[in-house]
């Protein structure tokens, strides 16, 4: 980022509207400012000005708020000029201020700069994108929460926790001839850093899953009901459903919700060695949509063969993403005579009895769906989070899990402070702070070095 720059951006949405917004952040607001408005308006207050052109002609006539440095979102000086939103106005205005001497922001780089001037963390900066790509009143609460500071306080905390860890074991290392009043570290303080960590582990889960949600994808050979689980599941005819088998050829794909679980479904056409050069595609894009799933709900019709126990094709297992559960589903119970309900076979693989037509067993499979995600339900959440977060929290958890296993066996303390340190590290990359660089403050103020 170069804080140099001046920059200006349209802040509303393409498209005519009741209001238009034009943000404008730098060194270079304040002159911006003076030239389209004649001078600057008290701070913090709206105020109705005329956004005047380069000759003086009124481009258009609104409201302008200015936000003198560092009390702003940007930590600079910042002005939004709040008027007309018809997209060529707006178009002009931009352009006035461009002439005056900013630059086109770039995407996100308002938020950039709040994160470089200290205004809010990465996980905050993060939050903004959620909350306004929120598609349910859920995820737009918990990015709200985020935007709060709520998650970052919680790795915050941990961080504080990995930190005085860190000041007595490195402070005999840094200063070995200094008299320091260093005590030993009990077992009990790295299991309840650990504890702490698989606590919020357990929540940022949720979080991620409530704001990424699932990707279900529905596999199996031709006529086994694939489409009309599709349309089961949606409450809705989305896929076309007949007795001819290879219906579908193509992806579809739907949206659903699952007691606040986002899922994403897609419908593949029937596993099968096709002649059709288009049914052939069909069946190649379904093994790609496979090896992107999250589960992979693989169908079966119970009345070819009731009592087997169906396997799972060797190439569509190894296709699965690590991790990936995959389920075999039984349907058409209704004419097999089988039982509904969810079991696990002895050989690990969990099948679901249901009737896709009746509708028996769908309702235990739709709670069997969430289960198996590890979803605890719409108030599980706390705060927005995403995959990476998770990430660094395992991480972080897994070095401290073999820091106190270090410390167990009476390993050399440089080993045990380098896995503090990179557990610090890792939890460092969800809020962007390079806590690191705070350690030998913390060490001096703790420790009273050279009293």
């Amino acid at each position: 980022m170069d804080g140099q720059e001046t920059i200006a951006a349209i802040a509303t949405p393409p498209g005519a509207g009741a209001i238009g917004i034009i943000r404008i952040s730098g060194p270079g607001t304040r002159q911006i400012a003076k030239a389209m408005l004649g001078d600057l308006p008290p701070p913090r207050q709206a105020s109705l000005r005329s956004f005047r052109g380069e000759t003086g002609d009124v481009l258009d006539q609104g409201v302008a708020l200015w936000f003198p440095s560092p009390a702003s979102f940007t930590g600079e000086d910042l002005l939004e000029l709040q008027g007309h939103g018809g997209p060529r106005l707006l178009d002009l205005v931009l352009a006035r201020v461009l002439g005056a001497g900013a630059r086109s922001a770039r995407p996100g780089e308002f938020t950039e700069r709040a994160f470089l001037n200290g205004k809010l963390d990465l996980a905050q900066a993060e939050a903004i994108a959620d909350l306004i790509q929120a598609a349910t009143a859920t995820q737009a609460r918990l990015a709200s929460r985020s935007l709060q500071g709520i998650f970052s306080r919680h790795v915050r905390a941990l961080v504080e926790g990995l930190t005085h860890l860190r000041v007595l074991i490195e402070a005999g290392l840094d200063f070995p001839d200094e008299e320091l009043d260093a005590r030993p570290v009990e077992p009990a303080a790295f299991d309840e850093l650990i504890a702490a960590a698989e606590g919020l582990l357990s929540r940022t889960h949720q979080g991620e899953l409530i704001r990424d949600g699932l990707m279900v994808v529905i596999a199996g050979p031709p006529n086994a009901g694939k489409s009309s689980l599709l349309n089961a599941l949606v409450g809705s005819d989305a896929a076309i459903v007949t007795e001819i088998p290879g219906t579908t050829r193509d992806l579809l794909r739907a949206e659903i919700q699952l007691d606040g679980l986002p899922i994403r479904l897609v419908d593949t056409a029937g596993l099968r060695a096709a002649t059709d050069p288009i049914e052939q595609e069909g069946v190649r894009r379904a093994r790609a949509e496979i090896a992107q799933a999250d589960h992979v709900i693989l169908l079966t019709d119970d009345t070819q063969s009731p009592e087997a126990e169906p396997s799972i094709p060797r190439d569509i297992a190894e296709a699965l993403p690590t991790g990936a559960p995959i389920t075999l589903l039984r349907n058409k119970i209704d004419r097999s005579g089988r039982a509904a309900g969810v079991r696990e076979r002895a050989d690990g693989v969990t099948e679901v009895a249901c009737s896709v037509l009746t509708g028996a067993g769908m309702d235990a499979f739709r709670q069997y769906l969430k289960a198996v995600a590890g979803y605890q339900g719409p108030d599980s959440g706390e705060f927005s989070a995403r995959r990476r977060h998770v990430d660094a929290l395992q991480r972080a958890l897994e070095q401290l899990k073999a820091a106190r296993d270090a410390s167990r066996i009476a390993a050399a303390p440089e080993l045990i402070a380098e896995e503090l340190r990179q557990a610090q590290a890792s939890l460092g990359e969800i809020t962007g702070e390079v806590a690191s660089d705070e350690l030998l403050g913390r060490i001096f103020s703790e420790f009273c070095i050279g009293k």
